[in-house]
């Protein structure tokens, strides 16, 4: 019995080893320009056009949410930033959650962190141009061109 465990034991290792467990992240980073538009007053919609540059390569894309809270207004804000842990440039797509808070009255700034489900994280910042308050809870769904 004890010999049927080790030997068990081995298999599973064995195949966890060649699953890549153990073996390095190969995650890199590649740089996001997004521009959203959002109004609304309690739910807010809004959308959008961005560009990942990864790996030499420009890969644009679209954005679309909705988010549910105190929402009052409508701005354009011109993000700027980072999408970590990609793989591939098709691993920024997907539904991503959002929490958070800003605000801008003729100009302001905005900044937001964002995961989606395969790990990506956006870092995000940048100006906002109109008249809005929001304290919401929402997301947002990135898909490719």
């Amino acid at each position: 019995m004890t010999n049927y465990r080790t030997r068990l034991l081995g298999a599973a290792l064995f195949v966890l080893s060649a699953c890549g467990v153990v073996s390095p992240s190969k995650a890199e980073t590649g740089q996001v320009r997004v521009v959203f538009t959002k109004g609304g007053f309690i739910v807010g919609v809004g959308g959008g056009q961005g560009v990942l540059h990864f790996r030499g390569h420009r890969y644009p894309f679209t954005v679309s949410g909705a988010s549910v809270g105190f929402t009052i207004g409508a701005s354009t804000t011109q993000f700027v930033g980072t999408a970590r842990n990609l793989r591939t440039a098709a691993d920024i797509q997907g539904h991503y959650s959002v929490i958070g808070a800003g605000g801008a009255l003729a100009g302001g700034a905005g900044g937001v962190a964002l995961q989606n489900e395969k790990g990506v994280v956006l870092e995000l910042a940048g100006g906002k141009v109109g008249l809005e308050v929001s304290a919401a809870v929402g997301g947002v769904s990135v898909v490719l061109q």
